[in-house]
């Protein structure tokens, strides 16, 4: 495989800055030995505590070494808020005992290795020069803190791209207004992700994130999944279960796959929603939940084929979230790359692979149909084959082949021709997208309230409103609404009378 050039290796560990957390002075001095031997830039601190504060306050290491001397409890708690923080620095972690348990505990965490003291200075030397070196070429470590933001186990939100910058701050605002929410994406796009972050910045990010697939159970079960039951609902039912919708109190609940949720389970969604209460099966509670609902499909399509309610639509729908797909953001492909190739190689024990310049071009052509899951299969793939670099480009080129052929034929074939063009340019539209959301919200609030107040007299409501009287009827047809069940038609007038100003 053709690998980065020893030079450019050479040149990237000499210019490399490293933060070491420890109180042994024995450590110490072999440490400092080798960072002025490499010309290393060395910053020392006493505590974990103390190399937060830094690291949170600016300092930018390209390797984080934590001593974890005797009897100190918070040695993991350092690794667990380092990863955190800056989870694309490397940490390596010198111990002094061999305790398995720990080891196994550090990996878990992200430690990206594990040295056991007594270590000679070439061993340690060659161990930190290995680390500082993974990083794939192309990828300034300077960038990607800022870039990933860890939204659950293993889960990342990534904006290094203008199109995912713009999602980021549209999420940052919804995260402040708790209604329903909607997002749409391709499958492997990122919409969990999304939906995490969502809530990582709400006022419910203290309490539970939950998701439930609505595809991957049949109606009954779905149902027991979300509302959960009472003793002797249904036969089996032995003791109670909380559903979903209780597990998640104060939190936050996706939906995925909505629109294969079966009809009759949708209209009890959309009284939940409309009532802020859900009835488990022999009970009934308050619903405190703000709902995400998710899905990949051609929204038009699952309308017109009653997969999906009309009234559900509208009530998730006022705020929607368009994830692009990744061939939509190719510039954050090298730094996708070498991220998953670091936490895939962490999983898995193995060291990590540098990916060559033929391989990260082949990589920025590929179209990815199957988005962020395909790329991280194609890492995985990388990371075991060894070094068979032709056969990896094969495989991507025959995944090209058998894949990308449907996205380059769907805008002009499938029912849904116009959806993608749609979605790029509301994601890349970001927060006046959601500027107008909102203006339609309270645009249909207002038209709402005029209409009860003339008990449904659209020319009254116009004057009311100061608007035309066909600007009300198109934006009546526009919000879908229509008179309560309860409506009763105006009263005949006598003849000679003036009519009652809607043509009646």
């Amino acid at each position: 495989m053709k690998e980065i050039s020893k030079s450019m290796l050479v040149a990237a560990s000499e210019s490399a800055r490293l933060l070491v957390v420890s109180r042994e002075p024995s450590a110490l001095g072999s440490l400092w030995a080798i960072g002025e031997a490499n010309a290393w830039a060395m910053e020392i601190t006493g505590s974990g505590c103390e190399a937060l504060e830094r690291v949170q306050s600016g300092s930018r290491p390209d390797l984080v070494l934590l001593d974890l001397a005797r009897g100190d409890a918070d040695g993991m708690y350092t690794l667990r808020w380092l990863r955190r923080v800056r989870p694309e620095v490397p940490v390596v972690l010198l111990a002094h005992a061999d305790d398995h348990q720990q080891k196994l505990e550090a990996m878990r965490l992200g430690a990206h290795d594990y040295l056991l003291q007594p270590i000679a200075k070439p061993e340690l030397e060659a161990a930190l020069r290995r680390h500082l070196a993974a990083a794939p070429e192309g990828i300034d470590s300077e960038m990607t803190s800022e870039k990933f933001e860890q939204v659950g186990e293993d889960m990342y939100f990534v904006a290094a791209s203008a199109v995912m910058r713009k999602l980021r701050a549209q999420a940052e605002l919804l995260a402040q207004v708790d209604v329903p929410l909607l997002i749409v994406g391709e499958d492997g796009s990122g919409k969990e992700a999304t939906a995490r972050l969502i809530h990582k910045l709400s006022v419910r990010s203290g309490f539970r994130f939950r998701k439930v697939n609505c595809a991957a159970l049949p109606g009954d079960l779905l149902e027991q999944e979300l509302f959960g039951y009472e003793p002797g609902a249904f036969p089996g039912a032995m003791k109670s279960r909380a559903g979903k919708f209780e597990l998640s109190e104060k939190g936050t609940l996706l939906l995925d796959d909505i629109t294969e949720m079966p009809a009759d389970l949708q209209a009890k969604l959309l009284q939940v929603l409309q009532d802020k209460q859900f009835v488990r099966l022999g009970g009934d509670a308050r619903l405190d939940v703000r709902i995400i609902a998710a899905t990949n499909g051609n929204l038009e399509q699952a309308l017109a084929e009653k997969k999906l309610r009309e009234d559900l639509y509208y009530r998730l729908s006022a705020f929607t979230v368009h994830v692009p797909a990744l061939r939509q953001r190719k510039d954050e492909i090298p730094l996708l790359l070498g991220h998953g190739m670091n936490q895939l190689a962490r999983r898995y024990g193995l060291p990590t692979r540098t990916f060559s310049p033929a391989v990260l071009e082949a990589c920025q052509a590929h179209a990815w149909p199957g988005n962020l899951r395909e790329l991280e299969n194609f890492v995985k793939r990388y990371l075991v084959m060894g070094d068979d670099e032709e056969l990896a480009l094969r495989e991507l080129k025959r995944g090209s082949e058998l894949l990308s052929e449907r996205v380059r034929v769907a805008p002009e074939t499938s029912p849904g021709a116009g959806e993608e063009a749609v979605e790029s340019q509301e994601s890349t539209s970001g927060l006046r997208s959601l500027v107008q959301s909102v203006k339609g919200e309270t645009e249909r609030n207002a038209i709402a309230v005029a209409l009860e107040q003339t008990h449904w007299n659209r020319k009254a409501a116009a004057r009311l409103l100061k608007v035309s009287y066909r600007t009300l009827l198109y934006k009546i047809q526009q919000y879908h609404m229509s008179p309560p069940s309860n409506h009763l038609p105006p009263p005949v007038l006598h003849q000679g009378t003036k009519g009652n100003g809607d043509g009646h």
